[in-house]
């Protein structure tokens, strides 16, 4: 017989723990199910990655590019105009083989350079080296310690190190050719003879090669641009 005297369990009480054996149930059969969970899009950080990834490709083989074409070296100054300016195209400097690298991908190093000289004049070398109290976009992209500056700034300054594996498709490189003359260039997709060494793109006077020179001269800077504010999906 029913204990007449036990307390009764009120009706909302008892739904609720009939709900809950329920849940209970299904949580453990869910489990034991062979269906596979739903998959995750991918963390922003991974989509990031494979974008600028892609940039630093894209850069490199616009670099390989430009080695096939004839170019005099020439490091007279020259007027031109504003923004998306260049000096005669059958002419140029190491400068100008990142400039116009970049240029292929739709990256103005001349209005980025000058924009950010003009807001952070003072950290530049352009007065302590050269004497200038102002800006001038005829030259200031196409002098080495300003893009030095630009990348640290506006870029990822890498690591500097005599380890060939540390140095990728689309980085820029830049050295000290001995009495503080300044050299630049880009890493390309091309390795040398020697294992995990990739070639570099340059202009050092005859004209835009593609050549193993990685560790030829001092590095004195190591770094990564994606354009403005980072953004390589252009």
């Amino acid at each position: 017989m029913p204990n007449r005297d036990a307390p009764k369990i009120p009706v909302l009480v008892s739904n609720y723990l009939s709900m809950r054996r329920l849940a209970l149930h299904i949580a453990f059969a869910l489990m034991l199910s062979p269906v596979p969970y739903p998959a995750f899009p991918a963390s922003p950080q991974q989509s990031y990655t494979n974008v600028h990834q892609t940039f630093l490709q894209r850069l490199s083989d616009a670099a390989i590019e430009r080695a096939k074409l004839s170019v005099r070296y020439d490091s007279a100054y020259v007027r031109i105009p504003y923004p998306n300016g260049d000096v005669p195209a059958g002419t140029g400097v190491c400068t100008d083989e990142v400039i116009r690298s970049y240029r292929a991908l739709g990256v103005d190093l001349q209005k980025e350079v000058h924009e950010d000289m003009q807001r952070n004049f003072s950290a530049y070398p352009n007065q302590r080296r050269w004497m200038l109290a102002h800006t001038d976009t005829n030259i200031d992209h196409r002098r080495v310690p300003n893009l030095q500056v630009f990348f640290s700034r506006k870029g990822e300054s890498l690591p500097v190190t005599s380890n060939e594996s540390d140095y990728k498709p689309g980085e820029l490189v830049t050295w000290d050719l001995g009495g503080n003359v300044p050299h630049i260039g880009i890493v390309v997709n091309k390795q040398s003879s020697a294992p995990g060494r990739y070639l570099v793109e340059h202009n050092i006077g005859a004209g835009p090669k593609v050549e193993d020179v990685l560790f030829s001269w001092k590095i004195t800077g190591h770094y990564r641009y994606f354009g403005p504010g980072g953004d390589a999906s252009r």
